[in-house]
Formats: C-alpha cells, sequence, structure tokens
C-alpha cells in the first residue's frame, strides 16, 4: 500500500531572478554557476573567447546565461533563461529573467512556478520603480520567498548603512504588499562577495550567502493541506477484450491528495460518485499526490471529458460564469472592455466576454485608478469577465494551479493576459514586526 508518508522529500528549488536594467541579475546568475562550479569547461572558454573579443580581461560572467544575439550586443536581457544546476544539498531550476520595464510580462512567466524570487537592487541606486514593480509581480504571484540582493556593494564601499537603508525601504514596501518574508542579503556579484562564499570586505554582516539561502530554505510542503484537484486531460476507453469496460480519466493532479474510496464531485456538471481505483504508471496505488500524473477511475459511469475537474465532494470550488481577477496584461494589443477572448483555465477552454476593467494598479503609490479604459502591456488591473461555460476556479491564494488562467486572441492564438482569481494582495504584514528578516 503507498501511503502520502512514503512521498519522498523534495530537493528542488524553482527560483527566478528580477531587477532593474544594469542591476547585475546575469552577472549574479553567472558567478552562482561559476563558483558551484556548475559550469562546463568549454562553456567557460567560450565565454572567456567571447569576453576577450569585447575587450574585456576577465571573463563577463553575464554570458553564461545571455544567450541571445540581441542580448549580447545591447548587454540586457531580453528573454526569460533557464538554467539547471545543482549541489550536494539541493538542485535547482533557475529562471533570469528581463529587467526593463518593457520585458516586466517576461518576469510573470519566469516567477508563475517559482518558490522564491531573488529581487536585486543596485546598491548606488537605491529602491527604483522597477524595483517596486517586480516586487509587486512577486506579491500578486504568492511567491513564498523573497530575497533582496543589494549587489555593487563593491561600488559603494561595502558600507553597511548603504545596504541598511535600502534593506529598511524595500521590507517596509513588501510588506504592505502582504510578502510574507524578505531576506536581505548585501552582495557584489562581479567580485562574488556573499554570493557562493562569505564577503571578507563586510564582516559587519552575519547572515547567509545566497547559496547559503537557497541550499536551506524550506520549500518542502504537506501535500495533504492544500485542497485535492484533477484536471482531466484524456479520457482512456481501450475498448479491447482484455479491457473491454474500462474507463480511466488521466491528467496531473494539480494540488492535494486523492484517495480510492474518497466521494468526489465532478465540476462542473456537480455529479458525484467515488473513487474506485488510482493507476500510477501501470500500477494500481491506494493514494496519489501532486504533481503525480495519474489515471482514475470513479465507480460510476459518468459523463466526464478532457476539461472537466474532478475534486473531493467536501470543499469543491463552486462553479461560476462571473469572473473577478488581477491580471498582467502581457500583449502588446491593449485589453479593452467588450473584447472577445477566449479563457483556457487547466484544461479547459471556453468564450469569455470582457464585461469591465474596473481599476488600473499604479506600483509608485500600490493606488487603484479606476476605470483606466483599457489594460496596455505590462499593465497589471483587476478585470471581470463572463464565461460561456462554468469554470470550478478557486481564489489564487489557495491554489496556485486552479486559481491562474489565460486569457487567449481568438484570432491567432496569441496570449494577450495573465490572471489571478480573486483578491489582488495577501494581507500585508507588519514591516516592524518582520524586521528580524533583515536585520543583522
Amino acid at each position: 500500500m503507498t501511503t502520502v508518508t512514503d512521498a519522498p522529500a523534495t530537493s528542488l528549488l524553482r527560483f527566478a531572478t528580477a531587477g532593474s536594467v544594469d542591476d547585475g541579475k546575469s552577472t549574479l546568475v553567472g558567478r552562482l554557476l561559476h563558483d558551484s562550479k556548475s559550469v562546463l569547461a568549454d562553456q567557460l572558454e567560450a565565454v572567456a573567447h567571447a569576453s576577450r573579443s569585447r575587450g574585456h580581461e576577465a571573463p563577463d560572467l553575464a554570458l553564461l546565461t545571455d544567450g541571445l544575439r540581441a542580448e549580447r550586443e545591447q548587454g540586457i536581457t531580453i528573454d526569460v533563461a533557464y538554467r539547471y544546476f545543482a549541489t550536494p544539498r539541493r538542485r535547482f531550476i533557475l529562471a533570469d529573467t528581463p529587467g526593463h520595464v518593457q520585458y516586466t510580462r517576461n518576469m510573470v512567466t519566469g516567477a508563475s512556478t517559482a518558490e522564491l524570487a531573488v529581487v536585486l537592487v543596485d546598491a548606488r541606486k537605491g529602491v527604483v520603480e522597477q524595483t517596486r514593480r517586480h516586487a509587486a509581480v512577486a506579491a500578486l504571484l504568492r511567491v513564498p520567498h523573497v530575497v533582496l540582493a543589494v549587489n555593487k556593494m563593491d561600488l559603494a564601499d561595502y558600507a553597511e548603512p548603504v545596504f541598511a537603508a535600502i534593506a529598511e525601504e524595500f521590507t517596509g514596501y513588501a510588506a504592505s504588499l502582504g510578502v510574507p518574508e524578505v531576506t536581505a542579503i548585501p552582495i557584489s556579484a562581479l567580485a562574488g562577495d556573499n554570493v557562493v562564499t562569505p564577503s571578507a570586505h563586510m564582516d559587519w554582516y552575519g547572515g547567509p550567502t545566497v547559496l547559503e539561502h537557497l541550499e536551506n530554505v524550506p520549500v518542502v510542503a504537506d501535500p495533504t493541506a492544500d485542497p485535492a484537484r484533477f484536471p482531466v486531460q484524456y479520457v482512456i476507453r481501450p475498448q479491447t477484450a482484455r479491457h473491454r469496460d474500462y474507463r480511466g480519466y488521466a491528467g496531473q493532479i494539480a494540488s492535494g491528495v486523492l484517495r480510492v474510496g474518497e466521494a468526489v464531485t465532478v465540476l462542473p456538471s456537480g455529479r458525484t460518485s467515488t473513487i474506485a481505483a488510482i493507476d500510477l504508471l501501470g500500477q494500481a496505488v491506494d493514494v496519489a499526490w501532486a504533481p503525480q500524473s495519474v489515471t482514475v477511475r470513479l465507480a460510476d459511469d459518468l459523463d466526464v471529458s478532457r476539461g472537466d475537474l474532478i475534486a473531493p465532494s467536501t470543499g469543491a470550488p463552486e462553479p461560476t460564469r462571473d469572473v473577478e481577477a488581477t491580471v498582467c496584461h502581457v500583449a502588446d494589443r491593449p485589453l479593452r472592455v467588450g473584447d472577445r477572448v477566449l479563457l483556457k483555465h487547466t484544461t479547459r477552454t471556453v468564450k469569455a466576454l470582457v464585461k469591465a476593467l474596473p481599476s488600473r494598479l499604479s506600483l509608485a503609490d500600490l493606488a487603484q485608478h479606476p476605470d483606466p479604459g483599457e489594460l496596455a502591456a505590462n499593465d497589471i488591473g483587476r478585470v471581470v469577465l463572463r464565461t460561456a461555460e462554468p469554470l470550478a476556479l478557486d481564489s489564487y491564494d489557495r491554489s496556485r494551479h486552479t486559481g491562474s488562467f489565460l486569457l487567449i486572441d481568438p484570432a491567432d492564438g496569441t496570449t494577450l493576459t495573465a490572471g489571478m482569481a480573486g483578491a489582488a494582495f495577501a494581507a500585508a504584514h507588519d514591516a516592524a514586526a518582520d524586521d528580524a528578516s533583515w536585520d543583522f
């Protein structure tokens, strides 16, 4: 018999880097890869050769992630660069996201599945508008852990007051957004201070290096803590002599735990049944948990198809055709009231109408500006939608998987908007109570 306690403890951390242009994100990533010995010799030689051709005496570690020709020509990050590396303690999937306001939407992509966000700030410039924008995106996406990396401390004479002032300002702003945790670390990505090895120039700092924090931040979640949600991806009906009556519903468990014998409801139809069997990798199991891919068999023959959601009858979401959400608009084409779009939620895609745009968020003061008329690229705002068919949406603060959706242009399939159902931000935290998260 398989039990939840048999689930292996995760050793994988997904994290994203963000920050304003030239704050040193790509250099930080390159330093992490280089100093943790995660770079192959031929990769390092290629970077060294490219650096010499540009007149640099030392290898430009930013070239390890800035792979596009336009990125190398302009010296900026344009697209999300994913890197995979590991240490003896943990494996990592890293998303290096662009810093320019024009590419804020790319940060949404990179941080949407992240468990931690590293927000860089130039010690000479302090917290700027793009810093606040990235903190707001991390808060909207409910990223559980945020690291403030105050970079280029070597250009600020490694001064403690400079770091302390930036940490205090950012922590207060993040607390007003409801960010649950901020860990501030003074670094120099170029020189390697406090990235992988402790700095010899900042003896006033007694906290962890960036890599130490990444290796030790808790990310193991109890699968039983989340409500079980199973979006049906495919119906399996072999109809062979051996499996004449087999009817299974295949997909990936989005959250929570499913158990044989559990009473479930199929949404949006509302029909009920019990789980008769769960098949995992060709074997019958009594229990399965997210993010396993399984086939579920029900005790009753119900009309279940792709896009339906199977959930425990206790605590199942209420299907609705009226959706209120916070969105980040990612397309160049603006989103306007009256637009007809497609809404993709898990494995279900339905037609929808934009009924209202109640407000647009100002990142300077977190004020909601009413009735903006439209949302342009990279805007964050509230939207009211009416769907042609009911959706089994959770609020995003309850489930990042079943509380999120995409709006798609029905004409050409372009992704228009990333949406998060329910309230915009979590309840604000008391900044004074969180001082210990960055003090030293």
